[in-house]
């Protein structure tokens, strides 16, 4: 095993309980934290540098390892958490129109192929968040979290995937075998933006197409100006390397279209931060799953409502809700959270037409034109 992929970076409730021993103890060796070597990006001017590693612009201490920890596995084992689905989890795949999705050129469109993994067209770039597309979000392939939902696209089946952004390095979000594959596409690797600390991983797998941002770098690809962001998370692959990395968002501006996507995030003013640096967007990628308990992941995972607060926060005028109903990484049932997300858009007064969730594999057009057919 590669150094620094022993553990998992976010819990998932397994099968059975020795499995499911194996997973907590896994996740435990992150979630606990550990002294970290130096930071050999230390910038004293940069308040987000530490000599140690990174922290978050609005709060000091995340409080998500240790015994609260242990607290939240205690809890979920007296309580039977996550509860299933009342009906079964029957949510819809679509059939994605492969052939018209290879060969889009022009059409501004995003596909959810699930959980952090949206493949966004736009200018004629094929761009990639945080993909995902293998069986485990693990550094092992007999324990922890397990897809429920199949990948709606497969890598035979994708375009040319010209650029990928990571916004950190959880195995949920930075999955070995999937940049690894995708590195060796017909064609070329797509190039790969990262945040600081991240691309020496990159090389030790031989992909070399990689650079590395800090907060607020920008750089130019393709027409596009891609912009990395600060939001409020942490990171963590291995034994002592928690915090050591940089996390993040990205905003990329094409012409005349603005996206965000925020990876994964607590609630903070660094969206209200990004809009004043940067601009309101039109199309906003936010996580609106894996966030209860609220005690233990308020400060890493934002629930519906505060999806709801990111999106007037940025001024966006439309937001898809990503991060749900793949993995089961927390308490909630994998089916809540659209319910969730009716609610609080019904309690803000916001049209279900600016703020949607879809069926996995299903392409929402961003341009205003026709629509395209999913099976």
């Amino acid at each position: 095993m590669r150094s620094g992929g022993g553990c998992l970076a976010e819990p998932g409730r397994a099968r059975g309980g020795a499995t499911r021993a194996r997973a907590v103890l896994a996740a435990v060796l992150v979630l606990a934290g550990c002294a970290t070597p130096g930071n050999p990006y230390y910038d004293t001017a940069k308040a987000h540098h530490t000599p140690q590693g990174f922290r978050n612009n609005y709060l000091a201490e995340l409080g998500n390892g240790g015994a609260n920890f242990w607290k939240w596995q205690w809890e979920r084992l007296r309580d039977g958490l996550p509860k299933q689905p009342a009906n079964g989890y029957g949510f819809p795949v679509a059939a994605p129109d492969v052939a018209w999705l290879r060969a889009n050129r022009s059409r501004t469109a995003a596909t959810w192929i699930g959980h952090a993994t949206v493949l966004l067209q736009v200018a004629g770039v094929n761009i990639l968040t945080d993909p995902h597309i293998t069986d485990r979000a693990s550094p092992v392939s007999f324990a922890g979290p397990k897809r429920f939902v199949r990948p709606a696209l497969d890598f035979d089946q994708l375009p040319h995937i010209d650029m990928v952004v990571i916004s950190h390095n959880h195995y949920d979000h930075l999955d070995e075998r999937t940049v690894l594959t995708l590195s060796r596409q017909p064609g070329g690797s797509p190039r790969f933006f990262v945040p600081l600390g991240n691309k020496a991983w990159f090389a030790e797998l031989g992909i070399t197409d990689v650079v590395e941002l800090d907060w607020w770098d920008r750089r130019d690809f393709k027409g596009l100006e891609v912009h990395f962001t600060p939001v409020q998370h942490w990171s963590a692959r291995g034994l002592d390397d928690r915090f050591r990395t940089l996390w993040g968002g990205w905003y990329v501006r094409a012409p005349g279209f603005r996206a965000f996507f925020a990876g994964d995030t607590g609630y903070s003013k660094d969206f209200a931060d990004i809009r004043a640096r940067l601009g309101p967007v039109d199309f906003a990628m936010l996580p609106v799953g894996a966030y209860e308990p609220r005690w233990f992941m308020r400060a890493q995972h934002i629930d519906p409502a505060e999806a709801v607060r990111i999106h007037r926060d940025m001024g966006a005028r439309h937001t898809l809700g990503i991060h749900w109903g793949t993995f089961e990484l927390t308490d909630e049932p994998l089916d809540e959270p659209p319910r969730r997300l009716d609610e609080e858009l019904a309690r803000a007064g916001i049209d279900r037409r600016a703020f949607r969730v879809v069926r996995h594999g299903e392409t929402w057009l961003l341009d205003g034109g026709p629509a395209v057919a999913a099976r």
